[in-house]
């Protein structure tokens, strides 16, 4: 099950994809008579009734007249404005920590930061260049995991029961405002800097979400090449750690970490500028695509 976000001359809805196409799992409850939370956010958020109603709408023979090209649509991301920053874990692959400094560099525990909800674009969408702040526009290819049941206190034993699904994040990055300020928020957190999407698969479709291949290209060329086999923390022991003393909310965004590769670690370093395109690939979800604009 592959959930979007999407708009179609002016209506927003949400889609189930299959292939190529996408149903407008929107109109078809409606023209049905049936109510279906109205974003994905919601939906999420609504549980496991949820997931029920979309996969019994899609499988109505209707179905079909509710169905259209992806080509027709614009994909937002799957969740367009989070009710909260999004997480991220730091250099969580060894080789990324040390092309950013060195073995040193290391964490032996987690590190965690933030992206600003309003960063949040879709796939396709332009990222903003923000060359009158920036000089040093980066990229990072990541897995991110969706939360789908609320909790504090997670046990790495029940932490993968609190996830809803997965998708792509490009954690464009001003390297040079994140050593300006010391910290990392503001230059992970310039407007249009989240590409999210182009969907969330649902975690039924990926059996094993520590053995995915992820690849980042700019403009074709193949910058990053991992696997998330190669995490330092895993993903039980993210959620464990984030929801201690904290609340995981249905729809929080954690992104995993990304792999050697990026521009500041090349020698010497190389940045994004206008016209550049980013194609973010991870195995059993797809591609995300986005390029740097005025």
């Amino acid at each position: 099950m592959k959930f979007v976000s999407a708009v179609q001359k002016g209506d927003h809805f949400i889609g189930m994809v299959k292939e190529d196409a996408v149903i407008n799992v929107s109109a078809l409850a409606a023209s049905l008579g049936i109510v279906i939370p109205q974003t994905l956010l919601e939906g999420i958020q609504q549980g496991e009734e949820f997931i029920s109603a979309v996969k019994e709408l899609v499988n109505q023979e209707k179905a079909e007249d509710f169905t259209v090209s992806l080509e027709e649509v614009q994909l937002l991301a799957p969740i367009p404005r989070p009710s909260k920053n999004v997480f991220c874990i730091g250099k969580n692959y060894r080789d990324h920590a040390i092309e950013m400094g060195s073995e040193a560099d290391i964490p032996e525990d987690i590190m965690v930061f933030s992206k600003a909800p309003t960063a949040v674009i879709g796939h396709g969408e332009g990222i903003p260049s923000h060359a009158n702040i920036t000089e040093q526009m980066d990229y990072e290819g990541e897995l991110a995991l969706v939360i789908g049941k609320t909790g504090t206190g997670i046990t790495k034993e029940d932490a993968m029961d609190h996830v809803f699904g997965y998708t792509i994040i490009n954690d464009i990055t001003a390297r040079d405002l994140q050593q300006k300020h010391k910290q990392f928020l503001l230059g992970k957190s310039l407007n249009g800097t989240c590409p999210m999407g182009p969907w969330i698969v649902h975690h039924s479709e990926i059996s094993n979400p520590e053995n995915l291949a992820i690849e980042t290209k700019v403009n074709g060329e193949l910058r990053q090449k991992g696997n998330t086999s190669d995490f330092i923390f895993d993903i039980r022991t993210m959620i464990a750690e984030l929801s201690k003393g904290m609340t995981l909310e249905a729809g929080d965004i954690i992104a995993t970490g990304t792999p050697a590769g990026v521009g500041k670690g090349m020698k010497p370093p190389v940045f994004l500028k206008r016209g550049d395109t980013i194609e973010i690939t991870i195995e059993g979800i797809g591609t995300l695509r986005n390029e740097i604009v005025e």
